[in-house]
């Protein structure tokens, strides 16, 4: 119970607002209050279990309506619970599940996008919500290039920069200047909330891309905040041999001080991401070539640094042209349109070093809660991070060992 009576009752204690709103004649085939279980404790988890439900919502008793994240309210989550049913427990709250989030309405919950799973759009909407918190503030202020899929996976798909024909008036737009492409500038969803998210899954935007640099007042390009080093596995090479590589790139850097975080990309390959701060918007791609060549000059039978296809076969192609201002990277906890719903995760270092077998760093939505859970955001530390100042050309060149 939120409002009632013409006043607002989410300052009074839970308690307070239960007993209102049983007052309401609200038991029927429309609509009914949420059963309560005060301090049924274990008891309440053990029936939950049985059911195969994945979990409650606990209150803390004489607590007001959160009016943000706190402990005030938790969702608690069985074991044993399917990773699935978590999912849609935590991320389709309120009415979600069906009907969509907030300003945005979803439609055809029921349509499979990923016929080897089963993935609905329903459950692609409550993936983005899940991720929501964590996803947001790595693509906020970043045009959003779309990657559909109407049909589903199996079905054709194609990348859209240009959303204003039917960008709803909520969402935030930012035109910017394409060269090169077919038009000298396109209006790109900036993806700012959940509500944002929520809007891209109902257009079956599985996946979601961004540059990387910020748009800043105006819609004007800022320098670039981060650089990427993507590692693409060539012909006769997998994520196992990309792990090798990034141990690689990661003790290189580590002699100038640049950390670096490690993500899959939910495909073959990974990237790595460097919090930076630069004047000129070129440094990064250039900082990022002469890292690669580094390596490639270092291990030469395992990693390439040219774009020549047919010169990777058996060898890690690290990608630095990802840094050029008009080129754009699989955003962290995005979806892939592959046959299974696989997600661009974020990884532990431990995680990179224990990589034996492909599957060891392959995961999909019904794995992000947990993760998440468990973890937290592992890509936080780009936007905490001041960024770090590039050293001058030639410096890695010179890295002792």
């Amino acid at each position: 119970m939120l409002h009632t009576g013409g006043r607002d009752v989410r300052a009074l204690p839970v308690e307070q607002r239960r007993a209102l709103l049983e007052e309401l004649p609200l038991d029927g085939p429309h609509r009914r209050a949420v059963p309560s279980y005060p301090n049924a404790g274990a008891r309440l988890l053990d029936a939950v279990r049985d059911q195969g439900l994945p979990g409650v919502v606990a209150v803390r008793a004489g607590s007001g309506y959160p009016e943000g994240a706190g402990d005030d309210w938790r969702e608690v989550l069985v074991d044993g619970a399917s990773r699935k049913a978590a999912r849609r427990g935590s991320a389709q709250r309120g009415s979600a599940q069906r009907a969509g989030y907030g300003r945005a309405a979803l439609s055809n919950p029921d349509k499979v996008l990923y016929p080897a799973t089963g993935t609905t759009k329903a459950d692609v909407l409550g993936h983005y919500l899940a991720v929501a918190e964590a996803m947001v503030p790595h693509i906020e202020a970043r045009p959003a290039t779309l990657k559909r899929w109407p049909d589903g996976v199996e079905g054709q798909s194609f990348f859209e920069k240009n959303v204003a024909r039917h960008a709803p008036d909520w969402l935030r737009t930012a035109r910017v200047g394409t060269p090169g492409g077919r038009s000298e500038s396109a209006d790109f969803a900036v993806l700012s909330d959940a509500e944002g998210l929520a809007w891209a899954a109902n257009l079956a935007a599985l996946e979601l891309h961004v540059p990387q640099w910020r748009l800043g007042p105006r819609d004007g390009r800022r320098p670039p905040d981060r650089v990427v080093f993507d590692l693409d596995p060539g012909e006769g090479t997998t994520i196992v041999d990309c792990a090798r590589v990034a141990l690689w790139l990661r003790d290189l850097l580590d002699g100038h001080g640049l950390p670096v975080y490690p993500s899959t990309s939910g495909g073959k390959g990974m990237q790595l991401y460097l919090p930076v701060r630069v004047t000129d918007p070129e440094r990064t791609s250039g900082f990022a070539r002469e890292v690669a060549e580094r390596l490639a000059e270092e291990h030469r039978r395992e990693v390439i640094a040219v774009m020549t296809r047919a010169r990777r076969r058996g060898k890690i192609f690290v990608d630095w042209s990802q840094n050029a201002t008009a080129k754009t990277t699989i955003a962290s906890y995005s979806l892939r349109g592959r046959e299974r719903p696989t997600v661009a995760t974020p990884l532990t270092w431990a995680e990179v070093e224990g990589c034996r077998e492909p599957a060891d760093l392959v995961f999909t939505l019904d794995d992000l809660p947990a993760r998440l859970d468990t973890h937290g955001d592992l890509m936080r530390p780009l936007i905490d991070t001041q960024g770090f100042v590039l050293p001058r050309g030639g410096v890695i060149g010179q890295v002792p060992g």
